[in-house]
């Protein structure tokens, strides 16, 4: 068998903008023989998968997979809104989450997990290859309890599991299963509309606490008041800056009389037991994404000009 050289490799990745090990197993596939390999990769869709990576990928779906005591979010992105209601795009998000409940480890772990015989970046490069947009597995989280549940809620669904804006919430409590997971999922709403920051006080790390309170002292000073007076009102502040950020002193969206936190004191006694909130995550589809601009118009005209 002829060997697989980094100067073949290298070849058929500047001929094709395939990956490196994509190019890597087409070479081993076909004996060294680079035009063979030219034909694998384009028969397996990968070489237009590849041309297709400088695409900006904002669009596509949260997914979301819950079982007893876990819970995992995943977020693939495309080019359009339109592949998102694409049933192929759909099953893959799904696929994806559901991958991410038997993960052990951060993002990417899971790229290199197997799903169908196969890591889940080459899942996602043949999605590609069969759909014809860029894609990127852009982010994964899961959350655990002990003895409570995993709550999830999903904003804006285009199918179970599936959606613009994905929450996960964990609760422990020994308490009334059933009980308990009506309310993570009352819960997760309240993150979903809210977008806390943090659990409890005690989670703001110190740099930020101690940015927001300069910021503050200095707004405070500006008007001239006395030291004593400033203080008052830095204190004031910040109490009002916690109760934006952090979850358990958030006013509940279904009762704003009350506090996350009291809601949940609350709750122990029809739950049964204390109950206490273990962590959440807020996925949003594209938040942080540059998207770019474009003008489909110029784009369509240079198309049937070329």
């Amino acid at each position: 068998m002829a060997q697989v050289t980094a100067a073949l490799v290298k070849d058929l990745r500047e001929r094709t903008g395939a990956g490196m090990m994509d190019c890597k197993k087409a070479l081993t596939e076909n004996d060294a023989d680079v035009e063979a390999a030219v034909d694998w990769l384009r028969k397996k869709g990968l070489a237009a998968a590849q041309k297709k990576a400088g695409r900006t990928a904002a669009e596509g779906l949260i997914g979301m997979a819950l079982e007893e005591g876990r819970g995992a979010l995943v977020e693939l992105n495309s080019e359009t809104d339109f592949v998102a209601r694409n049933e192929g795009f759909q099953t893959a998000v799904a696929n994806l989450a559901a991958l991410g409940l038997t993960v052990e480890g951060g993002l990417d772990t899971l790229r290199g997990s197997e799903i169908e015989g196969q890591t889940a970046d080459e899942y996602v490069t043949g999605l590609i290859a069969t759909i014809g947009e860029n894609m990127n597995l852009r982010r994964y989280a899961k959350i655990k309890v002990g003895d409570g549940v995993v709550a999830g809620y999903m904003h804006s669904a285009a199918a179970p599991g599936l959606g613009k804006i994905g929450v996960l919430v964990g609760l422990e409590s020994s308490g009334d299963k059933e009980k308990l997971a009506a309310l993570g999922k009352q819960i997760a709403m309240h993150v979903t509309s809210a977008n806390p920051r943090w659990v409890g006080r005690g989670d703001v790390d110190e740099t930020t606490v101690e940015r927001e309170r300069a910021i503050l002292v200095d707004q405070a000073r500006a008007s001239g008041r006395p030291d004593h007076v400033i203080e008052k009102m830095v204190e004031g502040r910040m109490r009002k800056y916690y109760e934006e950020v952090v979850l358990a002193e958030q006013a509940f969206i279904m009762d704003t009389d009350k506090s996350v936190g009291k809601v949940l004191e609350e709750a122990a006694k029809d739950i049964g037991a204390p109950v206490a909130c273990t962590g959440f995550v807020r996925f949003a589809l594209g938040e942080g994404v540059e998207r770019e601009e474009k003008d489909f118009a110029a784009e369509v005209a240079q198309t049937l000009g070329d």
